[in-house]
This record gives structure tokens, sequence and C-alpha cells, in this order.
């Protein structure tokens, strides 16, 4: 049985009709709790339900995961927002980060599954391109942005996409004062790797005010700010790894910080900087970076279009982007979200954004659940003591009645039966 404190927590935190309410908060608590296997099966046998209301629920109410995990999503930033600092000693105070992830699924025969290089060879499954908005440390997942294939898209009337264009429109309709209220536009800066070096995305994020740190691709266009006024504009562009071969006289800067994982290790890198031009973009500061006891193979450029920072500090500032691939692995091992068995996209919608409410939701330090807590591992544990210790006082209680020992045989029986 679930313990009735935490099913009225969830309840206080999301808002859904009363007839979804029981399935919405037994789904969300059994992703949240430690459990070897994400299936229907053991949602039902956690919850005390049958597998079909799960079934329905996920096919049928997708646009009910949506809204629960726009307003969680709200509810958390508003509150981080309350006191906001800059990050890590940066110039900036909300960092947006975007990259995408892969779901895997065992065939192609699900609904909008499609083959992905994936660098590695092919993968079959969906992709999903994420949105998180990080305050104060604080790591809040947006509503993801699901890729559709041609084909689903034919069957389905919908117009189709590239990844790109979806990303273009979610920035032009995201409205962070929903997020965070009132904010000044220069503490914003979006992270990126180098597959969305697009120029249109580029121009979206400072049309809006925001900065953006990118990572180039080696044959981005740019050209040096003495060519751009001296040349004409649709000349003399040249690759950027070209342009920094062309500008030796450029010095090298050493950069040394600490790594962010539970073993702090140093890490230095060499780095050398000049102000230039992003075609069809603007005027940025392109960096060029290389760890310093690494080949040349490694080396990685930048742009950024905030000229009050550093090279150090456009460099640092992209390092934040790590904290997504993080959120991607955290999600994937703890929270169950590859390992759905449906054909229906609809359900595969809905199971990832009940995931990402359940990733929230452990950040919110339900009851019983430190707010210190080391990681989302340590989270899900102390639920689960939780709920292993209601669990032991409902027994307790049981035993302890009239006839009490009795009724617990029974029910033993009962659960035996129906396993």
């Amino acid at each position: 049985m679930l313990a009735g404190t935490l099913q009225t927590w969830i309840k206080r935190h999301i808002a859904v009709r009363q007839r979804l309410e029981r399935i919405c908060t037994g789904y969300l608590l059994f992703l949240m709790v430690v459990t070897t296997k994400h299936s229907l099966e053991e949602a039902a046998r956690f919850a005390g339900l049958h597998k079909s209301q799960f079934s329905k629920m996920l096919q049928y109410h997708s646009n009910v995961a949506i809204y629960t995990l726009e307003s969680l999503s709200k509810k958390q930033a508003k509150h981080v927002a309350k006191a906001l600092q800059k990050c890590k000693g940066l110039p900036w105070k909300i960092v947006l980060i975007v990259d995408s992830t892969l779901q895997h699924r065992a065939s192609l025969h699900p609904e909008n599954a499609k083959r992905f290089n994936h660098g590695k060879g092919f993968v079959i499954g969906h992709q999903w391109t994420n949105i998180v908005l990080i305050l104060n440390d604080m790591l809040i997942p947006l509503r993801p942005i699901p890729f559709y294939s041609q084909r689903y898209c034919r069957d389905h009337d919908l117009a189709y996409q590239t990844e790109h264009a979806l990303v273009i429109d979610y920035l032009r309709q995201l409205d962070l004062v929903d997020y965070i209220g009132s904010y000044d536009p220069r503490d914003v800066v979006v992270l990126t790797d180098s597959g969305y070096d697009n120029k249109k995305i580029e121009t979206a994020i400072a049309t809006k005010g925001w900065h953006f740190i990118i990572a180039l691709g080696k044959t981005r266009s740019v050209k040096s700010e003495t060519l751009y006024l001296t040349t004409p504009k649709s000349r003399q562009w040249c690759p950027i790894a070209t342009f920094f071969r062309h500008h030796r006289r450029l010095k090298w800067t050493t950069i040394r910080g600490m790594t962010n994982g539970a073993q702090a290790k140093r890490m230095e890198f060499r780095s050398r900087d000049t102000i230039g031009y992003l075609r069809y973009v603007g005027k940025v500061q392109l960096v060029c970076s290389e760890p310093r006891k690494r080949p040349d193979g490694r080396r990685k450029y930048f742009a950024c279009n905030d000229m009050r920072v550093t090279a150090r500090q456009i460099i640092m500032g992209y390092r934040l982007r790590w904290a997504i691939e993080l959120f991607h692995k955290a999600v994937k091992q703890r929270l169950g979200f590859e390992e759905v068995a449906t054909s229906g996209f609809n359900a595969v919608m809905s199971h990832v954004h009940w995931v990402y409410c359940a990733y929230i939701l452990l950040h919110l330090s339900p009851p019983g659940v430190s707010a210190e807590g080391k990681g989302l591992g340590d989270k899900q544990r102390q639920l689960q003591q939780v709920l292993d210790n209601n669990e032991k006082r409902r027994v307790l209680q049981r035993l302890t009645q009239i006839g009490g020992v009795q009724r617990y045989k029974d029910e033993l029986r009962q659960a035996l039966a129906a396993a």
C-alpha cells in the first residue's frame, strides 16, 4: 500500500482531475522510488491498481502529463528565483542549456521510431531535445521537444520540421517571465554544443536580448574585426579553424580550474581569443581552447555574444553544459526514461513527461527526504526507507488488533494468489 502522507504531498503539487489523482500519484511515486524495473506491471503491483489503468492513462492523457510538467517547472523556478545569485562566480544568473538525447527502442515497429546516426553506428528510438534551466545551481527541466519523423507527420497530418526549426520556435515562444518573474535579459546565457551551431538559433537568442556560448563547427565562417570593417560583407570569410591558424600571433593563455565531480581534480586548458564576426549573426568573441596536455585533435572553438566577459569566463561557462549530460544519465538510470514498452507515441510522450515530473518532485524534498541529499540516488533511497518504515508500522498496527494475525495472513494469501 502507498503511504498516505506521500500521496497527499504529491497531490498538493500536481493539479489533475479527481478521477486521475490516484493513478497519477501512484505512477509518480513508483517512478520516484528505487526499483529494478520500471514496467507497467511493476507500477500496478506497487500501487495496487490494474495495469490497464496505467496503460490508458499514458495513452489517452498525455496533455495532463505535459500540463503537470509545465506547472511543476514554473513552481520550482519561481521558488528558486526569489534570491537569484550568479552562477559559480560568472556574470550570468540564469542559464539555459539545449541538448538532445535518444530514447532507445528495440525495433522500428513502435510509432515514430527512427534510426539515428549517433556517431558510433545507428540507434533505433525516439529523439528528445531537452531545454533545462539552471538557477542557483538547481537544474529544472522544461517541456522537452519531441522529434517527429516524416512518416509520423504524414500519418497524423502534421507539418514536418527539422530539429533546428523546432528549437528556434521553442526559443522564440519561451517567456522566462512565466518561470522567474521580471528579469534582466543580460543575466541570461544559453549554452549549446556544435550540433546547434545555426545562424537562426543564434539570431533567435540574440533577438531576445540573451547571451549565448556556442561551440562552433570547424567550418563555421568567421571574419576578423579589421577585415569586417574594410572588406565587402560577402568576402574574406574563412572557417574558424583556418582563422586561428592564420592568427598565430594571438597569445596562448593558461586557464586552470577544478573538475565538478565527487573527486575534484585539477584541469588545465590553454586558450587564445579575439573579437570577430560570425557570419549572418554579428559581432562576437571567438575563443580557441584545448587541454594543455592533449593533442590538437581535441581543440574546440566557441562564440559568445557577451562582450563583457573574458575567455576564461566563456570556457568556464561552457563547462556548465555538463549538467544536462548528468541529467540525461540520472533520468535513464534512476527514473526509467527508456523503460517504456508501448507502440503508441502518445504513451511514450506521457511517460517522458511524468519522468521529468518525478525528477522535479524528488528535488522538492518529499516528507522524510533530506534537502541536503548528495544526489538523486540518495533521495530515492531515503524515500524508499520512508515507505518501508510506513509499511512496518502498518503491519505492527494490524498485528496488535483483535484478530489481526488472521487478517494479515489472509492479506498475504490474497497477495500471493494475485502474483
